[in-house]
């Protein structure tokens, strides 16, 4: 494990920080950088995110893809608790929390914004960041590809069908444009490079080649967490309360959802470069998607859509903290 990997949460933790003050000091540079985006996806997050996935999608062995079908229980695990339990655990948590134990901080028409927002991120399961999570824990990259793919199909269809129930509305409007734009820059242009790369260069030279920018992949991760909080940085600081009692919840969730699936994991016997990834799918979300769909149904101001932004700012630190957990509990499992 190199320098970068080894105190990855320091460097993460200085990115917060940085991200936060340059946001303070320069929000008019943040706000330009903020208006570079297609489909609601901002293209210079998009460009790190591809930084980051890129030299994982290098490691992808198509001809070894088929044999993922010989031991699908990993497939099933992650269908189950992206669609099954995580969406439900996250509009109850959502009710809990902001109709009992925070109804006297929070009015009521604003509460159920944040469980609007909660339950959209419940309900977008991630695609790229993913990666990042499975190369950390030293997943398999062609069975992380696969477990990708299946969820972004399944996305496709049960998005707005299971976000309208629990939303309790008919007429959700999913943001074809962010959901299909999303896929082709974070899955679809990165693994078609990467199979490029591959055919391009022998075995010896690509593993040369991936020693080479694996610290470009990491520099990838800083660069969106700074730009991500730099982003939000007046948030931060105007709406601390605010962004404390949405954490609450987000942070329980995350945490109980990875449990959850760990337990089922270990119950099914998956190896770890199996379950690494299918417990950290199902616990990461796609906030990209939840932001665009709560801006587009209750508004750029509302607190849906604050609350799937605090979904953002809380992801990194935690995913961070369980990519740790899956490590140490792999190496005591081996």
């Amino acid at each position: 494990m190199g320098l970068f990997e080894r105190y990855l949460s320091v460097w993460v933790g200085l990115a917060i920080l940085l991200g936060i003050a340059l946001g303070i000091a320069t929000p008019s540079t943040f706000a330009q950088l903020a208006n570079f985006e297609v489909a609601g996806i901002n293209l210079i997050i998009a460009i790190l995110i591809w930084v980051m996935v890129y030299p994982m999608m290098v490691q992808i062995d198509f001809s070894a893809i088929k044999d993922v079908g010989k031991s699908p229980k990993g497939l099933y695990l992650t269908l189950t608790v992206n669609w099954l339990i995580k969406p439900f655990t996250m509009a109850a948590l959502g009710w809990l929390f902001f109709k009992l134990l925070f109804a006297d901080l929070v009015d009521p028409e604003t509460a159920n914004e944040y469980i609007a927002g909660m339950i959209l991120l419940g309900v977008a399961p991630c695609t790229a960041m993913v990666f990042v999570w499975s190369q950390l824990t030293k997943g398999d990259p062609n069975y992380t590809l696969v477990q990708v793919g299946v969820n972004d199909i399944v996305m496709i269809f049960a998005f707005a069908p299971i976000a309208g129930l629990l939303l309790g509305v008919s007429d959700i409007t999913v943001p074809w444009d962010t959901l299909l734009f999303s896929v082709l820059l974070y899955v679809l242009l990165p693994l078609v490079a990467g199979v490029a790369t591959r055919r391009m260069l022998s075995q010896s030279q690509t593993n040369r080649f991936l020693q080479a920018i694996k610290p470009y992949s990491i520099l990838g991760l800083l660069g969106t967490v700074i730009l991500l909080f730099g982003f939000q940085a007046n948030t931060i600081i105007e709406k601390p309360l605010a962004i404390g009692l949405i954490a609450i919840p987000l942070i329980i969730q995350t945490y109980s959802i990875f449990f959850i699936t760990w337990w089922i994991a270990q119950r099914m016997k998956l190896p770890h470069n199996i379950k690494g990834p299918a417990c950290l799918i199902g616990t990461s979300n796609f906030f990209e998607l939840a932001v665009a769909v709560a801006i587009s149904l209750f508004g750029l101001s509302s607190g849906a859509a604050l609350a799937t932004v605090v979904g953002v700012l809380v992801e990194v630190p935690v995913m961070l903290s369980l990519v740790a957990l899956t490590n140490r509990w792999g190496n005591k499992n081996a």
